[in-house]
């Protein structure tokens, strides 16, 4: 393939784009490095919203230094020239007049690429796993839900393509949906995380081998007992649990099988990388070390679901096609890859407000104090969840205090955890397993005489879904987080997503607008020390 380079800049610059019914986004990689990466709902304040990537692309990017255009290969969904054909167009038009040129990567193959290109491992074993994209992987177009590959320094070569039949994904939806009635799209986004929360809560061994042995268990068409699951949990509360629970260990089951499968037919890896929607189960994804010990990494972007397409469809093209060297990111590939916003545009937001020029020592005064305090700062966070620049933050160490965030800040089930966001040198002291986990990406269980400290960010079955902060990773929640450790003795913080039922906040107006219709106490802009209270 020939290389082209922007005559005006000197600089390779590749804009992914995400063009599915849902996670819609696009990433500009100059160089290869990702400098840019926007979520359509971010913007619209809808979960998952369907929408036009190349529009949302055209409206808020100059393409005019644009050395390529990737996409992933959507025939099976209608591709943006079906769905779009006015955008597609204008697409077309500006590629022929600055010199650019649109490029397709497989669905899977980008997932693959978004892994193994996002982690700092030379060679590794990839997995992809979701509710299905095409695969060209054999060099035939093809429908798939996973997919096995291999990635050696600047290449990612196929391996499998697992039946189409396989669809942890789609059922999965499927379940949350027929059986629990909870959501699983716009607006209110899916809600699988849900399932996964009450399923700490129930009795695994009633009703897991039940659904595991069941023909249609992980098929994505086919006929499976919805609706008797679904009477069962309408039964009690605690028979929900039971359920979800037996959803959980059946899935647990049946990928653990799928990745013997996968070392037995080719060899034990070292390193393992994960992308595709279902990697976002941090309970199963947890549990990866216990079943295979001789792993050294594990590896999940912070992207891993089809927003994530757009880095790795470029990141395919600029490592794997063009043969550009790995990039060296200094650290965990950065996840604040979001707009970032001026002192301008935050004392607009503020304007009819109380505020005070504060402190990092005075918030985490408050913390301790038993307020409730969300943080904006810095660039939004990409991926569904927040890792400081864009939480609500709280004490851990009142049991209290999970029920408080949800009922007056969150609106949700009694039952959802928060994650503890702890120092990364710690993990070994308070952790059964020592991780890196600096996306959110794992659930760990919690030292018994460790989880007693922290109870609101202890899960009922004793563990937690931890986010790992280190100084590389996020400099200035590393050095709030250590002030609340020296202050309380305690090395993390009560994290979550600083939004109420809708796509975390992205701008200074989106979180003044969230702060005032929730019971948050405090809302603290950490780029200029400006902390808001409610109007008396």
């Amino acid at each position: 393939m020939i290389q082209i380079l922007n005559k005006k800049s000197n600089i390779m610059k590749i804009i992914g784009l995400s063009t599915g019914a849902h996670d819609v986004s696009y990433a500009i990689l100059e160089d290869g490095k990702v400098t840019y990466h926007a979520e359509l709902e971010r913007h619209t304040r809808e979960k998952e919203c369907s929408g036009d990537a190349v529009q949302f692309l055209l409206d808020n990017e100059d393409l005019s230094d644009v050395s390529y255009v990737t996409n992933f290969i959507g025939r099976w969904r209608g591709g943006i020239p079906q769905r779009y054909p006015e955008s597609w167009k204008r697409l077309q038009s500006t590629l022929e007049k600055v010199g650019g040129e649109y490029i397709e990567v497989g669905h899977h193959k980008a997932h693959a690429a978004n892994a193994f290109f996002s982690s700092d491992l030379d060679d590794s074993m990839i997995v992809t796993i979701d509710g299905g994209g095409d695969d060209d992987g054999t060099g035939t177009v093809q429908e798939t839900c996973a997919t096995a590959w291999r990635g050696d320094r600047n290449k990612v070569e196929h391996l499998m393509t697992i039946a189409y039949n396989f669809n942890p994904g789609v059922f999965w939806s499927n379940f949350t949906k027929k059986v629990f009635g909870l959501s699983t799209g716009p607006p209110k986004g899916n809600q699988c995380g849900t399932v996964m929360g009450m399923a700490a809560l129930g009795d695994p061994e009633m009703y897991g081998e039940a659904i595991l042995n069941d023909p249609g268990f992980f098929a994505g068409v086919g006929p499976f007992p919805y609706e008797m699951y679904s009477g069962i949990a309408q039964e009690s509360e605690q028979q929900a649990f039971n359920v979800a629970a037996g959803l959980q260990y059946a899935t647990e089951k049946k990928i653990k099988e799928f990745f013997e499968f996968l070392f037995t037919e080719f060899g034990q890896p070292e390193n393992l990388c994960l992308a595709g929607g279902v990697v976002l189960n941090s309970v199963m994804t947890g549990k990866i070390p216990e079943w295979f010990p001789f792993l050294k990494n594990i590896y999940i972007p912070p992207v891993p679901y089809d927003a994530g397409l757009a880095i790795g469809t470029a990141q395919y093209l600029y490592h794997h096609e063009l043969n550009f060297p790995r990039v060296d990111f200094a650290g965990p590939f950065p996840a604040y890859l979001g707009g970032i916003y001026g002192k301008d545009e935050v004392t607009a937001a503020v304007k009819d407000l109380s505020w005070r020029v504060s402190s990092d020592e005075e918030v985490v005064k408050l913390l301790t104090e038993k307020n409730v305090v969300s943080l904006f700062g810095g660039r939004s966070e990409s991926g569904r969840r927040a890792l400081g620049n864009r939480s609500i933050i709280a004490d851990p160490r009142h049991s209290d205090m999970k029920d408080i965030v949800n009922e007056r800040v969150k609106h949700r089930q009694w039952f959802r955890p928060f994650a503890p966001s702890v120092l990364e040198e710690c993990v070994k002291d308070w952790f059964e397993t020592e991780i890196q986990s600096p996306y959110m990406s794992f659930v760990s269980k919690f030292k018994t005489e460790c989880a007693q400290k922290v109870p609101a960010v202890v899960h009922h079955d004793g563990t937690g879904r931890l986010q790992t902060v280190s100084k590389k990773s996020n400099g200035w929640y590393y050095e709030f987080i250590k002030k609340f450790y020296e202050a309380t003795g305690v090395p993390m913080i009560l994290n979550t997503s600083f939004n109420d039922r809708e796509p975390i906040v992205e701008t200074p107006k989106n979180a003044v607008d969230c702060f005032l219709k929730t019971n948050i106490d405090y809302l603290y802009f950490t780029d200029y020390n400006i902390l808001v209270t409610k109007n008396s």
